[in-house]
């Protein structure tokens, strides 16, 4: 097995553990020609140079197809509204071309359409204890939150076995969840009362703005948080059960030792 990084002196944990480290960039063609040579199954995971992602997104599969990679597993994202009009298009346009370029480039592929990271939770309601609010756009809106591990783990599922070519799994949770329900969970783990604010999106990035946040960084915040509202990311698919062999993780079971001690 081989990982591909940009700064080798990065990845030196890796190489203790015996897996072969290659250096190369998603903006460098020729690395990447280099780094999938012999590769059988290679794992995309999309760009986080939003800016940039698509040409980015477009060196990595035609590397692929030079290299002579047999199947690709593509990191997507799961949505439902893939025009302009989504509050999240400057990020899923990348993905619903990529996803075409490897449906048109011949080569295997697998999409995992990742939905929000259960993890981010508490970040996105820091000091939840100090304020007793959530504070986020996100209305009604329900998402099926998944921990990063486990989407991790789903990945590695979907390469050590077979009969994945062509398929698209939603990795999402069994559960959805909306941030009142964040909100009731915190207040049940904590012993104090949470209450929940659905501000505007106006009123969030001013206030993201007011406590120093960069506008790039809260336009996106802002953006999922609307998508939720919209139930872009609301599911009802086991696919990650299946690839699990397992429920995954619920909210309240990871919120649980994060509060449970600071009541």
């Amino acid at each position: 097995m081989s990982v591909l990084v940009r700064d080798e002196n990065k990845a030196a944990d890796l190489k203790a553990r015996g897996i072969n480290i290659v250096k190369g960039n998603y903006d460098d063609y020729a690395s990447l020609v280099a780094a999938f040579e012999g590769v059988e199954k290679l794992v995309f995971v999309s760009g986080n140079d939003v800016v940039n992602r698509l040409p980015q997104h477009e060196n990595v599969i035609k590397a692929a197809k030079e290299a002579g990679v047999k199947h690709v597993v593509y990191t997507s994202s799961e949505r439902k509204n893939e025009t302009a009009t989504s509050p999240i298009a400057i990020i899923t346009e990348a993905h619903v071309k990529t996803e075409k370029w490897l449906e048109e480039s011949g080569l295997q592929y697998t999409f995992l359409k990742n939905t929000l990271y259960m993890d981010l939770v508490p970040s996105l309601v820091d000091k939840v204890l100090e304020t007793g609010t959530v504070y986020y756009p996100a209305g009604k809106g329900k998402a099926a939150l998944v921990l990063r591990t486990e989407m991790a783990e789903a990945t590695a599922n979907v390469l050590i076995t077979e009969g994945h070519e062509g398929k698209s799994y939603s990795i999402s949770n069994v559960e959805n969840y909306s941030f009142q329900d964040v909100a009731d969970i915190i207040s049940e783990i904590s012993g104090r009362k949470i209450i929940y604010v659905s501000p505007t999106v106006e009123e969030y990035t001013a206030t993201l703005a007011n406590a120093g946040i960069p506008a790039a960084h809260s336009s996106i915040f802002a953006g999922m948080a609307s998508a939720q509202a919209q139930e872009e990311f609301a599911n009802t698919s086991n696919d990650l059960e299946k690839l699990l062999g397992r429920k995954p993780m619920s909210l309240q079971e990871y919120l649980r030792p994060i509060y449970a001690n600071n009541n």
